[in-house]
């Protein structure tokens, strides 16, 4: 098998072995150690010896044994050796898809915080290495690391066993996690780039692991769709020097056909069934923009009474300003800016609030207002690629 086949295949079954592990004998800091040796040592005798015929099983008794070495060598004084065996648990009903899913679990539990769970999902079930992780949120490989340790330690601490949870509502924390992993690829909110595709791609990944392990859950389902509708056109999001395009100027044959298509399919067959939720709606949204020939075709109207739908189900102010613009586009612009102020305080502090008014605003004619809120958006925004655009937004109106 070529390299890159093996280090594709290390990065699917990393997930399963550190599942696995941590199942049959706790201790999941130490597990996620073991486990990374035993992807290391396949990673240096696999492309000399051969692939063996069982490579999760390899991995697993590889990483059992390091985990066993660095247990003895912890509980030497604690006489605690005996207990590793005695955690072992049949396995005839138990799969890797088990292990997985549980696993993500554990990541995003309620007792992390939002960023310990990122770091830590992308960790333990994306594969990705602390200084990629890092990378990927432009901070410090130290700072990461101790972000990890101190989310391992959190586990540690808590107690939780490695089960299915039986309390509700705890694969929304999941699904939450991979959200804002995919919103930080595909709109980067500090650094040089608009998009870090490693990190919304990522995301999707994980999302399809949630979506076959959970086929039925609806929200598991919309949030991929979402995440498909919304990364198919991110091949025309940005022009060669990396500035943002806007969606009513993107050449839309270079959105993905294959993703739309499939995001489609997947909301199709999730509305159906069962309730509808946020990420459904989100969904439907995105497929209503994804469908449109041509922006002016676009049909604002039914995305005006969805965004109403999304905010009966959340009070959130970013909802609320997209609710807006679609009020704007829907019917007229001076409609759109009395619902903008309808927001007062809540989102004055973001970027987006003074782009959005800006917009609307230029399409009212009130051009020196306009000027001046692209000015207080390009203040306000993190990221280099929007300050510029949103200044050349305002320079083209002068």
């Amino acid at each position: 098998m070529p390299e890159s086949g093996i280090e594709d295949l290390l990065r699917t079954l990393s997930p399963q072995v550190l599942g696995a592990v941590v199942r049959r004998y706790g201790h999941f800091d130490l597990a996620e150690d073991a486990t990374q040796e035993a992807l290391l040592a396949a990673a240096t005798q696999w492309p000399a010896e051969g692939r063996p015929a069982n490579p999760r099983a390899w991995l697993v008794t590889v990483a059992s044994r390091r985990l066993t070495d660095l247990l003895r060598a912890e509980q030497a004084r604690r006489r605690r050796e005996d207990t590793v065996f005695q955690w072992r648990l049949p396995e005839e009903h138990v799969t890797s898809a088990d292990d997985t899913l549980v696993l993500l679990f554990l990541c995003c539990h309620p007792s992390l915080s939002p960023a310990s769970q990122i770091a830590l999902t992308l960790r333990a079930v994306g594969g990705l290495t602390t200084a990629e992780i890092a990378r990927a949120f432009l901070v410090p490989e130290a700072t990461m690391t101790r972000r990890i340790s101190r989310a391992k330690a959190g586990i540690k601490a808590s107690g939780v066993p490695f089960a299915l949870p039986a309390e509700p509502g705890r694969l929304d924390a999941v699904l939450h996690v991979l959200y804002l992993i995919f919103n930080e690829g595909y709109a980067s909110t500090s650094g040089p780039d608009l998009v870090r595709s490693d990190l919304s791609a990522e995301a999707i990944r994980l999302a399809r692991i949630v979506h076959r392990l959970v086929p039925d859950d609806g929200e598991a389902t919309g949030l991929l769709a979402l995440m498909l509708l919304t990364d198919a056109r991110r091949p025309a999001r940005t022009g060669p020097d990396g500035a943002p395009i806007p969606m009513s100027e993107q050449d839309r044959g270079r959105w993905n056909a294959g993703y739309v298509a499939e995001g489609i399919a997947l909301l199709s067959e999730a509305l159906p069934n069962g309730p509808t939720g946020q990420f459904q709606i989100q969904a439907a949204i995105a497929a209503l923009h994804d469908e449109a020939p041509s922006a002016e075709e676009t049909d604002w109207p039914q995305i005006e009474a969805l965004y109403e739908v999304l905010l009966r189900l959340s009070d959130n102010p970013v909802v609320a300003l997209n609710h807006a613009v679609a009020v704007g586009m829907a019917r007229g612009p001076r409609e759109g800016l009395a619902a903008l102020e309808e927001l007062g305080d809540r989102i004055s502090g973001d970027h987006r609030f003074h782009a959005a008014r800006a917009h609307l605003l230029e399409m009212a004619g009130d051009i020196a207002e306009a000027i001046e809120s692209y000015v207080d958006a390009a203040r306000l925004a993190t990221g280099l690629p929007h300050r510029r655009y949103l200044h050349a937004r305002a320079e083209r109106l002068r």
